[in-house]
């Protein structure tokens, strides 16, 4: 009876106490595990992952990034003398092949200044030997006209000395080629220039210039004052535009010309041969200093073709 009951009691215990419960693995996909602790309960579902994924993602939360420390040497103090050196080489060489480049351009740019200098010059020589040749037959004109003046009038020498007064009222202006001149002087730094007596010669050239339009002006200012009245006042209109235009006149009109008025353009005519002189010395001045200067630019700057 006693055993009846305790046996009664063992299953009544069993039936009360919960069912130990066994993991059940279900697989899903990608080989992920998950492991129920009671397959009617999901919520009680764990998630395993592979052996290998989950091996890797240990990995992974292990791992820790550190930046490399990198080990600075200090280099012998050969090295940097070196470099300093190389450094020091390659910008000698630039500031060398600068200077080379600028010289063969500025010796280039000298060279073309010359060469125009040297046919400038040569144009102003062959004005200036033109401008010559007719001044000297304008000095001839003065000093016969100034002859003819000095004797009483004569009515048959009325005509020779209109065309005497018509040749010295001519005049031949000098015109200078300025242009290589000025250039030069605005390059007179450059190395070539500046090292050269090249403005020394410019220098005495254009003095000589200067003086000589300084005399044509006083020309025609004497053309102004002296003939040109003495013309307007004792010759017809007709006369005059005949002896202009080179046409001869075999009776010239003259109008209240006196013994008084020769006189006074004999005076006047002094003045005038003496300007002539002067303008015929300053060209051959002028004429000299080109010449000067063509020679120094063909010995200095080795100008052949002129």
């Amino acid at each position: 009876m006693a055993k009846n009951n305790r046996q009664s009691a063992g299953e009544a215990t069993d039936k009360t106490r919960p069912k130990s419960t066994k993991a059940v693995t279900t697989k899903k996909p990608g080989n992920t595990k998950v492991h129920a602790a009671n397959p009617q309960n999901p919520e009680t579902a764990v998630l395993s992952l592979p052996e290998n994924q989950e091996h890797s993602l240990q990995q992974n939360e292990m791992e820790v990034h550190h930046h490399p420390q990198l080990e600075h040497k200090h280099k012998p103090w050969k090295e940097y003398l070196l470099e300093g050196f190389m450094i020091f080489v390659a910008v000698m060489m630039g500031f060398i092949a600068e200077n080379i480049r600028e010289s063969i351009t500025n010796s280039e740019h000298v060279k073309e200044l010359t060469a125009q200098l040297a046919q400038d010059i040569k144009a102003d020589t062959t004005q200036l030997n033109e401008i010559y040749r007719e001044e000297l037959k304008i000095s001839k004109a003065n000093d016969t006209l100034v002859n003819l003046l000095q004797q009483p009038l004569k009515k048959d020498e009325i005509g020779h000395i209109q065309k005497l007064v018509i040749a010295s009222h001519s005049m031949w202006p000098f015109h200078q080629s300025a242009g290589a001149i000025n250039a030069i002087k605005y390059e007179l730094h450059l190395k070539q220039f500046s090292n050269s007596k090249i403005i020394s010669y410019i220098s005495e050239y254009e003095k000589h210039v200067e003086l000589r339009h300084t005399v044509q002006d006083i020309t025609l200012q004497y053309q102004r004052s002296f003939i040109d009245p003495f013309l307007l006042k004792h010759f017809t209109g007709a006369s005059l535009d005949a002896a202009f235009k080179k046409h001869p006149q075999l009776n010239p009109e003259t109008r209240n010309l006196t013994q008084e008025d020769i006189d006074q353009l004999s005076a006047d005519m002094i003045l005038i041969r003496i300007n002539t002189r002067e303008l015929l010395a300053d060209n051959l001045r002028v004429k000299n200093d080109a010449i000067k200067l063509l020679d120094y630019l063909k010995k200095q700057f080795d100008i052949n073709e002129v």
